[in-house]
Order: C-alpha cells, then sequence, then structure tokens
C-alpha cells in the first residue's frame, strides 16, 4: 500500500458514484484487494438478524457465508463494536478458519452511529500483516459505505 489516503480517497469516490449499494460494495473490495497486495482476501459482510452474511469478496471462497454474532473474529468484531487485529489467527481461539494459508486478519465493522450494519474483513497470507495505517484504511472505507448502505434506495 503505497499511499493509503489516497486509496481511501478513490474508494470513497467510487463507493459514491456506484449505481448502487451492491456496486459500491463490490467497488470497495476489488480496489482494496488491488491497492493493498497483503490483502490476500478481502470481503464484505452484512448484519442480517443476528448474523453476517457474505456479500461481496475478492480471495478463495470461504466456507463461513453466514457467522452468529460473537462467533469468530468477525462476529467478535461485531459485538464489541470495535476493529480488532489478530497477528496471528493460529493462536486466536475465536479464527473460523477459512484457509490453511491465512495467518493474520483485521475486521473493521461498518457502523451508523451505534448500529452495526456489515464488517469489512481482511486476511494475509502473512503473520502480523495489518497495522493502524490499515485500520484507519479501512475505517476510513467502512465510513464510505456505511453512508452508503444507509441511503434510501435510488427509485429512479
Amino acid at each position: 500500500m503505497s499511499d493509503p489516503l489516497r486509496l481511501q480517497a478513490t474508494i470513497r469516490d467510487a463507493v459514491r458514484s456506484a449505481p448502487s449499494a451492491g456496486a459500491a460494495l463490490e467497488r470497495a473490495v476489488t480496489l482494496l484487494a488491488e491497492g493493498c497486495p497483503h490483502f490476500t482476501w478481502t470481503g464484505i459482510y452484512l448484519l442480517e438478524g443476528d448474523e453476517l452474511v457474505l456479500g461481496p469478496f475478492v480471495g478463495t471462497p470461504s466456507p463461513h457465508v453466514r457467522i452468529p454474532l460473537g462467533r469468530g473474529i468477525c462476529g467478535a468484531a461485531a459485538t464489541q463494536k470495535a476493529a480488532i487485529i489478530v497477528d496471528d489467527v493460529n493462536a486466536d481461539p475465536r479464527y473460523l478458519a477459512c484457509s490453511l494459508e491465512t495467518k493474520s486478519e483485521i475486521v473493521v465493522p461498518i457502523m451508523l452511529g451505534d448500529r452495526v450494519l456489515g464488517e469489512i474483513d481482511v486476511d494475509s497470507d502473512q503473520p502480523a500483516a495489518f497495522g493502524r495505517r490499515d485500520q484507519a484504511l479501512l475505517e476510513g472505507v467502512a465510513e464510505a459505505l456505511a453512508g452508503r448502505l444507509a441511503a434510501p434506495p435510488d427509485v429512479s
């Protein structure tokens, strides 16, 4: 990731200009995956009731298409309403194994006020791959996505 602020601005523009919320989600994960070589799996889960449901993603298909709140790192981040960075997924008992190659993970909730709408989930095949810059980037993207998800649907 050469310039996280530029990448964040590019993604914010793409989210704003996308023809639908679904297209905005797809564009965000694609741009994140393209802009951050250490992101080996990038996806968005949306909250439906008390489960996180996998939406658009870039990477190997995940066996975890539905995750109950409070389960796994994704469920923990949504329940705690806070970002979670895990440097070594094999040392974290919350981790729901998706790929043998995954070594670290970051999960950032997509929030509207104090309400969780979903989250951005990113895995890496490198241990301790994520830091404050990644968290700040993903929080900015999550903020843009929250605004788009909360907007009334275009009925034109």
